[in-house]
């Protein structure tokens, strides 16, 4: 073997090794990601982070069975993919028809906006389940991560979430059934997301286990089981973790206590992992995707106003909305008190002083059948313009940008005014 061909060999043994990536999927190193949460990782929050600058975004987790049986649809009107079904007629009590009853919405995306961004997770403890439920979102997403983190009992009962921790072989089934299945045909990522065990041992044998199942991402969550988010999160295994994932090709995530970009850059390479993931932080202020030199924290008044934008662009559950905000907004400010008081968008806008999107709040209520203190005969232009607790929560917070939106007619939007099928809450679990 000549000179060169020993050096070239030599450079390529240095180089770390990597689970290919499959043409359709994203490698996570370099990322700083949306965590995947219950009701914060709903689709206006998730726009909202990408729009801050996050690099990927987590979905809330979905069970398996929730999703089997549903049908996907594009809504032309939000510009959504749906994935839907019939909700249980049980607490119908036989008063609607069943033609009647308004589809439930268990899952769904903004495909031009967060199509090639966004990891669906799924909640699952059976392989042959979990092959059939991400059939069904495969071809809409770049990733297919496994939730085996969440401490929730909602979610540990069945065997899922942390609970597959301590099943290690059940585990390992599934991300295997997922990757022999799953990969070839749709061209994705496999990944998983844990917690740390009692002993650093424990993580070790669990780790090198996951990592041998042909998955190409793995998120560490650094706090044990039984740890609740108040509690300090624990790295102290976290060096040991990314060095077993480098050693496999896996990419390795952390996440707990990461509170924005440029911190979270700080510990990717203080503890030498390939990417992270940020879950209160940004439920609180999305702006934290967005490192100090392109402008770093936003007021929250910005945010909210973005956010709200956001959720009437895809015409989002008013109380998954009214939710989000209520994490968003002070609790000593004065906009925090009116806005738990709100029944629509419209009230909303009003209390908030955002002028320029009281005609698009309209549309939604009416589309949602919301608010019954503005029935559909009231006209907009009957809308109180300013609030006086807006004012006194740092004047109209929609002052110095309301002349630069145009409105437009009902017409002109080409928006129905038939009620939209009230989705229900997806059976989702926190990670």
């Amino acid at each position: 073997m000549s000179w060169f061909a020993r050096a070239i060999r030599g450079i390529m043994a240095s180089e770390p090794k990597k689970v290919p990536i499959p043409p359709n999927g994203v490698d996570y190193r370099g990322k700083v990601v949306l965590a995947p949460m219950v009701r914060s990782g709903e689709l206006p929050s998730r726009l909202l982070a990408l729009h801050y600058g996050a690099d990927l975004v987590w979905g809330p987790e979905t069970v398996d069975r929730s999703l089997i049986g549903t049908t996907r649809r594009f809504n032309p009107t939000t510009q959504t993919i749906e994935w839907t079904r019939k909700p249980s007629l049980g607490g119908n009590n036989g008063k609607t028809p069943p033609s009647e009853i308004k589809d439930s919405i268990i899952y769904r995306i903004y495909p031009t906006r967060e199509g090639r961004r966004l990891i669906f997770q799924l909640g699952t403890s059976n392989p042959t389940l979990a092959v059939e439920a991400a059939r069904l979102v495969a071809a809409d997403v770049v990733g297919i991560d496994v939730n085996a983190g969440c401490p929730k009992p909602f979610s540990t009962h069945d065997g899922m979430g942390a609970a597959l921790l301590r099943t290690p072989d059940k585990l390992c089934a599934i991300l295997e059934a997922l990757v022999q299945n799953i990969v070839p045909e749709f061209q994705i990522g496999i990944s998983v997301k844990i917690r740390i065990l009692e002993t650093a041992q424990e993580t070790e044998t669990l780790v090198r286990r996951l990592v041998a199942t042909g998955i190409t991402g793995l998120t560490v969550h650094c706090r044990t089981t039984p740890m609740r988010p108040r509690e300090r999160a624990i790295r102290g295994q976290l060096r040991m973790i990314a060095d077993i994932c480098r050693e496999a090709g896996v990419a390795c995530l952390m996440n707990g206590d990461v509170e924005n970009r440029d911190q979270a850059m700080d510990l990717i390479k203080e503890y030498s992992v390939d990417g992270a993931m940020i879950a209160t932080k940004a439920e609180k202020n999305s702006s934290c995707f967005r490192s100090e030199a392109d402008g770093g924290i936003a007021p929250w008044a910005e945010v909210v106003e973005r956010y709200i934008q956001c959720a009437l662009d895809v015409e989002n559950k008013f109380s998954n909305t009214k939710y989000l905000l209520c994490q968003m907004i002070p609790g000593k400010a004065p906009a925090y008190r009116n806005i738990s008081a709100c029944k629509g968008y419209t009230r909303m806008c009003e209390m908030l002083g955002f002028d320029h999107m009281l005609e698009r709040a309209r549309e939604v209520d009416i589309s949602r059948d919301l608010d019954p203190d503005y029935p559909e005969k009231k006209p907009i232009t009957n809308a109180k313009k300013t609030n006086d607790s807006a004012l006194a929560a740092g004047g109209n917070l929609a002052e110095s940008r309301s002349k630069s939106h145009a409105k437009k007619e009902l017409s002109d939007r080409g928006v129905s005014t038939q009620a939209e099928a009230q989705p229900a809450e997806a059976m989702a679990v926190s990670a």
